[in-house]
């Protein structure tokens, strides 16, 4: 493990020339006269290809980070940059916790809706669309409606929108939080196995360990607010990897509870203040 700042000289040294660039980021939120700041001179690299998980207690920035990097929210201080290929293709989409697919669409025209925005034919956006769906176990529900699906049906739909799309960057909010635990797993292995085949640079926030242990190249850990990044984590466990075989590996148990000794002060913090 290394601590924010002795990572932050690693990568300027042996850094990664294309990826995405955080400097000295920091938001202050304004309130009539009460200012709040979010997050604190955040400085973070995240390598082209990367799937970086950030884990944090609630209240921390988190969401602010990644909204940030969104182009949704403008930092009070600092810069990022993003330097990935991205050919003809988009820089980035954003995948939110609560399932975001349109419910008067079937599953097949929330699937091509991104590629409809960027005007592709629609008989391309379709096949597209389709074979994304397929590699989903969604096969036979192109023409389903999101109020006939499951839970994670109408999340596989979202991850068939976001892949489908084919950005070079994807920014994930708990996009599976709102899942059963069952549910989340089985969906972790249909991301794995997408994520494996496109490697796209991906930041992922989440309140599960096992979740950003299992996905994860690396795992930050963000301090209570203001946000900073207070520990990061390699995760060295072998891919391609299955989200329920992994858990009964020594390892991810080892790295599992470093990251927790990590966050438990952070959390207890959050939540005391949160009753002050």
């Amino acid at each position: 493990m290394l601590d924010s700042s002795a990572r932050a000289s690693a990568e300027q040294v042996d850094g990664p020339s294309t990826g995405i660039f955080i400097r000295d980021i920091e938001k202050v939120f304004q309130a009539g006269d009460t200012s709040v700041r979010a997050i604190d001179r955040i400085d973070l690299t995240i390598a082209e290809g990367e799937f970086l998980c950030i884990v944090g207690p609630s209240g921390c920035g988190k969401t602010t980070l990644l909204r940030i990097l969104g182009g949704l929210e403008t930092p009070s201080r600092g810069e990022v940059e993003i330097n990935i290929r991205h050919e003809n293709r988009p820089v980035q989409s954003m995948v939110f916790q609560e399932q975001g697919v349109f419910p008067w669409l079937s599953a097949l025209d929330n699937a091509a809706f991104g590629l409809q925005a960027r005007g592709v034919p629609k008989k391309e956006r379709r096949k597209q669309a389709s074979a994304m769906l397929k590699k989903l176990g969604l096969s036979g529900f192109e023409d389903t409606y999101p109020r006939e699906l499951s839970g994670g049906m109408r999340q596989r739909v979202n991850l068939a929108r976001a892949f489908a799309n084919d950005p070079a960057i994807l920014l994930m909010d708990e996009p599976l939080g709102a899942l059963d635990e069952q549910t989340k797993m089985l969906v972790q292995d249909d991301l794995l196995k997408l994520w494996e085949e496109s490697r796209k640079t991906v930041l992922f926030i989440t309140h599960s360990l096992d979740e950003a242990v299992t996905l994860g190249d690396r795992v930050a850990v963000m301090s209570h607010r203001p946000g900073r990044i207070k520990a990061m984590f390699d995760i060295d466990l072998p891919r391609p990897r299955n989200a329920l075989e992994i858990r009964n590996n020594p390892e991810f148990i080892e790295v599992r509870r470093k990251v927790w000794e990590a966050l438990r002060d952070e959390v207890l913090f959050a939540r005391k203040a949160e009753h002050e």
